[in-house]
């Protein structure tokens, strides 16, 4: 489980930061509360996904139940989201920072299946197979959800 642990804590961990809108405290707390589950009911995965996939489900399924014990999502401002997002890119010109928070703006303006699909892309890094499983989605889903998100910044992105 320290082998899982260490191949997959970035991967669960940024998802979680996605989906917690920055809130670096309690995407914390949740992976580790990821991990303990998964320790758990290790011997339940079958292997039918990858383990970050498996890991994934389980990180949003304690997500989802964190919002439930607590009935509200905390807003968390933009701009702590995009710092944490953005953490190794600090040393950046100005100018380059401007362009990444006009970005990371933009993909947060588009509607949520679209925008969860972009930012587990481009975050989470996961394949679009991973992001169709972690959605509850086809892998084809995943693909043409992205690639029309793709147009739209693409679009919004021109304008600017």
């Amino acid at each position: 489980m320290k082998e899982i642990y260490e191949q997959y804590f970035n991967t669960v961990y940024g998802y979680l930061c996605t989906l917690c809108g920055g809130d670096r405290d309690l995407a914390e707390e949740l992976t580790q509360e990821t991990f303990y589950r998964a320790t758990v009911k290790i011997s339940q995965f079958r292997g039918d996904c990858k383990m970050s996939t498996w890991l994934c489900q389980i990180a949003k399924y304690v997500f989802y139940q964190s919002l439930d014990k607590k009935r509200r999502r905390k807003e968390v401002p933009f701009d702590e989201a995009v710092e944490t997002a953005m953490q190794e890119e600090t040393e950046n010109s100005v100018v380059g920072a401007e362009s990444k928070l006009h970005i990371y703006r933009t993909i947060q303006s588009l509607p949520s299946p679209m925008r969860d699909v972009v930012m587990l892309r481009l975050t989470g890094e996961l394949s679009f197979k991973e992001i169709g499983e972690v959605l509850s989605q086809s892998e084809n889903w995943a693909r043409v959800t992205f690639y029309r998100a793709k147009q739209i910044l693409g679009k919004e992105l021109k304008e600017r």
